[in-house]
């Protein structure tokens, strides 16, 4: 690991956590130079919802370069983009009756962000874009100013008089939070001007796997409607099936006027979108660009996971089905451990949290000692208290379980270890 360390930036994180160098991989397994396997249930943060080194993407992408298909192209008009396009309409899109627009931005999730924050406040003339406690939409300047960890905004000396903050869904326990927000766009004194923009995770996945409940987010759209704000729906981690549906705002039966996607959409590639309704398309030419705005190879590897895993219900059915057993098995882990640990378990489709109330270290460590059991599995969270589980959408049963036991023997080894120090000290 020492060419990491000697040349590599400080700024360097996931690999603190793994420390080992990974050579291969395929599904939901990670296999090291040493050819040690890990499960990964952390999949990319979100990217690889169709495991590494899918093999019907991989054929595509293997076919598409071998005949010399176009790599990069700006905005120009390539087949790869057609393609992807017009399989995206059709199969996406259509069949849910979203009549958006499609625009490519820069490579990564923020890069959607910014163009969706952008072109709001163009449309609407206004500043403020609202955000909610424990969002996070990015590490750039503007996505910075609406995500809501400190530790994310403070180094970079930001503005922040173009963001507000209201509580999201079961901030405050039981109280609804819309009745808040909707007192302060009432209050003429309120001090909250009326923003351009709302934006929101359904499941804020960095955040701590915190999950709005359809009745929460449809008072939200009707707020969005009655004060003429757009509202935004950052769909870049949670979304592209990894709540069951397509869009992780399916169940509610809302229609956001823009959706940011990125992460698994490019199939494991640098991809980022934004849809927006047709009314809102008010850009000039080239008044918004990035010289990697259109990723080909991920056009490729785009197409081919819609039509394997979205002209039906299966992976949809798949995802609900390996959901009972993910949050079961984490139910089960929590209580068998009970009198040492007190721990929520919480989420929706396979992005799941095992909140750890009281010490925020035990979460951290328990990734270590997962990690040592031959599992890569993350923290999220304000204090990193929160396990997060995201393990690839096509992750078989037996590997998902295997997985899970591998967690529930970290957290015994731990507990152990903890208890025989403590007696040690004493």
């Amino acid at each position: 690991m020492r060419i990491f360390e000697n040349l590599e930036s400080e700024v360097r994180g996931y690999i603190r956590s793994f420390p080992t160098i990974f050579e291969t991989s395929k599904g939901a397994t990670l296999t090291n130079e040493q050819g040690e396997e890990y499960i990964d249930f952390f999949a990319g943060a979100g990217t690889l919802n169709y495991g590494h080194n899918n093999e019907h993407i991989q054929e595509a992408l293997i076919d598409y370069i071998k005949k010399d298909g176009v790599v990069h192209g700006l905005d120009m008009a390539t087949t790869a983009k057609k393609n992807f396009l017009q399989t995206f309409n059709d199969t996406i899109l259509v069949p849910r009756n979203l009549d958006y627009k499609v625009q490519f931005t820069g490579p990564t999730g923020t890069n959607a962000v910014e163009t969706a924050l952008k072109l709001a406040r163009l449309v609407k003339g206004r500043s403020n874009v609202v955000s909610f406690t424990n969002g996070f939409h990015g590490l750039t300047q503007g996505s910075s100013s609406v995500t809501g960890n400190n530790d994310y905004r403070d180094e970079s000396y930001i503005s922040r008089t173009n963001a507000s903050f209201m509580p999201f869904d079961g901030y405050f326990g039981d109280m609804n939070t819309m009745t808040f927000f909707r007192k302060f766009l009432e209050d003429s004194s309120s001090g909250l001007d009326i923003p351009a923009a709302v934006i929101v995770e359904t499941i804020q996945g960095e955040g701590g796997i915190n999950v709005a409940s359809k009745e929460w987010l449809q008072e939200l759209e009707s707020i969005c409607r009655e004060y003429d704000i757009l509202l935004i729906i950052d769909d870049i981690q949670v979304g592209n099936g990894r709540s069951g549906e397509f869009f992780s705002f399916e169940f509610a039966g809302i229609n956001p006027d823009i959706v940011t996607i990125s992460k698994s959409i490019g199939g494991g590639l640098p991809m980022a979108i934004v849809l927006l309704k047709s009314d809102l398309d008010q850009w000039k030419p080239g008044e918004h660009t990035g010289t990697f705005r259109g990723n080909n190879l991920a056009f490729v590897a785009a197409k081919v996971a819609i039509e394997q895993y979205w002209n039906n219900d299966d992976l949809t059915n798949a995802v609900k089905y390996k959901e009972k057993i993910l949050k079961n098995r984490l139910e089960e882990i929590a209580q068998k451990f009970s009198d040492e640990l007190e721990v929520e378990v919480r989420g929706r489709g396979l992005a799941y949290g095992f909140d750890i109330k009281g010490d925020n270290s035990i979460a951290s460590d328990i990734s270590q000692y997962s990690f040592e059991e031959k599992l890569i599995v993350e923290t999220c969270g304000s204090e990193d208290q929160i396990v997060k589980f995201l393990p690839p959408l096509i992750i078989d049963e037996d590997t998902l379980i295997e997985g899970l036991n591998r967690f529930e023997k970290a957290i015994e080894k731990l507990l152990k270890d903890k208890k025989e120090k403590l007696t040690e000290e004493f």
